[in-house]
């Protein structure tokens, strides 16, 4: 029976979501082996990877468990995996067709980047980024330059690989709560690290560093002003719509 999965972690104690050959401190690894712990020795497939750092809130992954847990509770399953995961947390399992797929059953993939004006204190530092932003008409302004679809070439971590790099970001909200800032953005996919990129040139942008016209010359491919990335601590995968 193939299960969908919804899981929030932080990301902070993981060097990222996706496995890797160079350690074992990954959000799957230490999800498979509380699985194995269990009696399924399933490989799970997720949403989309997250880099070092970045949290989630509402990863899905999927993965096929035997007929041994086909007669009993998914609700116990849950519970049982929470109770071996410390840093991860499954929120709801479900029963899935068999042709589910986590990552190319997704149409729309929302991330939540988290900014404090001020000074985080000692419990937010891990999961907020600091920003002073002076100019919210300007940041907003260069955040909207990203919606509709582009080839996000310069927008991506250096070294990685796609087959296309063309994305469509769907639509941009932003929630302020006294002195915090929630960035939400929706698209249909994202190339590695892109979302940081893109809050990073309308932080540049808002700071004076470059212009708006600079920044809609990169997202055009014309001309790259800029290959850092904003920091993880304030990124979330906040939902994935099927």
């Amino acid at each position: 029976m193939r299960v969908k999965a919804t899981i929030a972690y932080d990301g902070s104690k993981f060097f990222g979501f996706q496995r890797q050959s160079q350690t074992n401190k990954t959000a799957v690894e230490h999800i498979e082996n509380a699985l194995k712990s269990i009696g399924i020795n399933s490989k799970i497939v997720g949403s989309g990877r997250t880099d070092r750092g970045v949290h989630a809130t509402g990863q899905v992954i999927h993965f096929d468990i035997p007929i041994y847990w086909q007669n009993k509770s998914l609700i116990e399953l849950k519970n049982r995996l929470n109770q071996k995961l410390r840093y991860i947390n499954f929120k709801y399992i479900k029963e899935v067709d068999e042709n589910f797929h986590a990552q190319y059953s997704a149409k729309i993939r929302i991330y939540r980047y988290l900014i404090k004006t001020t000074q985080p204190n000692v419990f937010e530092k891990d999961f907020i980024s600091y920003y002073k932003i002076d100019n919210i008409k300007l940041f907003k302004d260069a955040l909207n330059l990203y919606i509709g679809e582009h080839n996000f070439k310069y927008f991506k971590k250096e070294g990685s690989i796609t087959s296309s790099d063309i994305r469509e970001i769907k639509k941009i909200k932003i929630k302020k709560v006294k002195n915090y800032y929630a960035i939400y953005i929706y698209a249909n996919g994202y190339l590695r690290s892109q979302v940081r990129m893109m809050i990073e040139g309308a932080l540049r942008v808002e700071r004076g560093l470059i212009t708006l016209n600079n920044l809609k010359e990169q997202i055009k491919g014309k001309k790259r002003y800029f290959t850092t990335l904003a920091k993880p601590e304030g990124l979330y995968l906040f939902k994935v719509i099927y």
